[in-house]
Formats: structure tokens, C-alpha cells, sequence
């Protein structure tokens, strides 16, 4: 491995800033789930969309200045350059963002919660809608799944 002093500098600045935007959107994607606003949301997802190809070059580029500088172009890789630069700043700033990718990865399933509970809400309206209703999808007065039976009309009793 080469020592410092290098040919090409290894920087995380750009894509913790990048990381700081991404969590930014996610979370006004996060506000515009639970208002269930989908053109807004729609907007969202194409700004999201470029933003992820923004990150996925900065992080070849990281990764890029990691290689020429004689070690592994990956998240390892980066941990063996941190250690190396002995400098508490760089420490620092690599764990914030290892802190920030981990909400940014915690939000992105909260987010896929979200849409997901979306999709089944308009699947059981759209079943419904249809008359291929589940039994299980209509509770009596206890809140428990009453049962039901088709008659010869279609009603359900």
C-alpha cells in the first residue's frame, strides 16, 4: 500500500454531501407516502432515480482514487485508507458517513413499508371493487373476520 501521499486523493466530501441530499428526498418522500400525494411523489422518485446515479459515481471515483493509491476499491478498501491516514477528522468523517449510509438504508425500507401497505390497500379496493373480495377482509362488529358465504345472488352473507 502507498502512503499518503498519493496521485489522486481519496475524498469522501462529495459523496456525504450526496448521502445529506439523499436523505433530504427521502424523507419528503417518506411525507408524501403518508399523505399518499402521488404526483408529488412521482417527482420524488425521478429526482431520487438521479441522484442514486450521482452517488454511484462518486463512489467510483472514491473508489477509483482508493485503487490508484494501492488499496481494495471497496467499503474495506476505505476502512484500510482511514486507518492508514491516522487522523481523527478522517475518522470522524468516515464514520459519520457510514452513520448517514445506515439511515439512508433504515429509511429506504421504512419507505418500502409504506409503499408496499399502498399497493395491498389498493389491491383489496380493487378486489373489492371487482366482487373477488377475500373472506378475510370483512370484520364484524367485534373486529374479528366474520365469515362469509356466497349465495346464489352473489351477496355476501
Amino acid at each position: 500500500m502507498n502512503a499518503t501521499s498519493s496521485s489522486k486523493p481519496v475524498s469522501l466530501e462529495q459523496d456525504a454531501r450526496l448521502l445529506g441530499e439523499l436523505l433530504a428526498l427521502m424523507s419528503r418522500e417518506q411525507a408524501h407516502l403518508l399523505k399518499a400525494d402521488v404526483d408529488a411523489i412521482e417527482a420524488v422518485i425521478e429526482e431520487k432515480s438521479l441522484l442514486l446515479q450521482r452517488l454511484n459515481l462518486a463512489a467510483r471515483a472514491r473508489y477509483d482514487a482508493l485503487s490508484v493509491n494501492g488499496f481494495e476499491a471497496s467499503e474495506a478498501g476505505m476502512d484500510a485508507w482511514v486507518q492508514q491516514q491516522a487522523k481523527p477528522s478522517i475518522s470522524q468523517a468516515w464514520a459519520k458517513f457510514q452513520k448517514a449510509l445506515n439511515e439512508a438504508k433504515e429509511m429506504n425500507r421504512l419507505n418500502g413499508v409504506l409503499i408496499a401497505k399502498h399497493f395491498n390497500r389498493n389491491q383489496e379496493l380493487l378486489n373489492h371493487l371487482q366482487g373477488n373480495s377475500s373472506k378475510d377482509s370483512v370484520y364484524g362488529r367485534d373486529g374479528q373476520a366474520k365469515s362469509q358465504t356466497l349465495t346464489r345472488s352473489g351477496l355476501i352473507v
